[in-house]
């Protein structure tokens, strides 16, 4: 059986994996969820333009993802931020580190990919690259683990927690 603790320290793993890192506790446990509704969002999106094999529905979704890989925050955050965080008594999305705007701009690439596909009739590499996008957002939505960003730790390294001063960062 799981423990609350052990449940705790998963949703902290998978949470600075994103880059979210040093963190307490109790922001760790609401920005678990809170970093769901994005990609939620998304996934139902490049589900729907996947499933009518539409690139002007994937491509028309590429200009949120690639805000979400340059700006601090993903637009759709702002439904959070302003609506939602309020009404569940919880804090804001924090700025968007490397790991979280690299899944961003991942999301764009097979956007545009599987758009690109579908348009130029290869269906079958425009459901490959908009299902993969689509199973990748649902891992990240159901379970918390975002699969760009895990990829992007092993390539880069794994973010750090700032260290207290005068001690070294903490490698998660």
């Amino acid at each position: 059986m799981r423990t609350h603790a052990t449940s705790a320290q998963t949703a902290r793993r998978r949470v600075e994996a994103q880059g979210f890192t040093g963190l307490p506790d109790e922001t760790v446990a609401g920005l678990d969820l809170a970093l769901r509704l994005s990609p939620a969002i998304c996934m139902t999106w490049a589900a729907a333009g996947t499933a009518l094999a539409s690139p002007a529905a994937l491509w028309a979704l590429v200009p949120f993802a690639l805000l979400g890989a340059i700006l601090p925050g993903h637009p759709f955050d702002v439904l959070y931020n302003h609506l939602l965080r309020h009404r569940l008594g919880t804090e804001s999305i924090p700025r968007y580190p490397r790991p979280r705007r690299f899944a961003c701009l991942l999301a764009s690439l097979f956007l545009m990919a599987a758009g690109g596909a579908f348009r130029a009739g290869q269906p079958a590499i425009g459901y490959a690259f908009g299902g993969s996008l689509t199973l990748a957002a649902f891992v990240n939505v159901s379970a918390g683990f975002c699969i760009p960003s895990f990829l992007y730790g092993m390539v880069f390294g794994q973010p750090r927690c700032p260290a207290p001063r005068g001690e070294k960062e903490i490698l998660q």
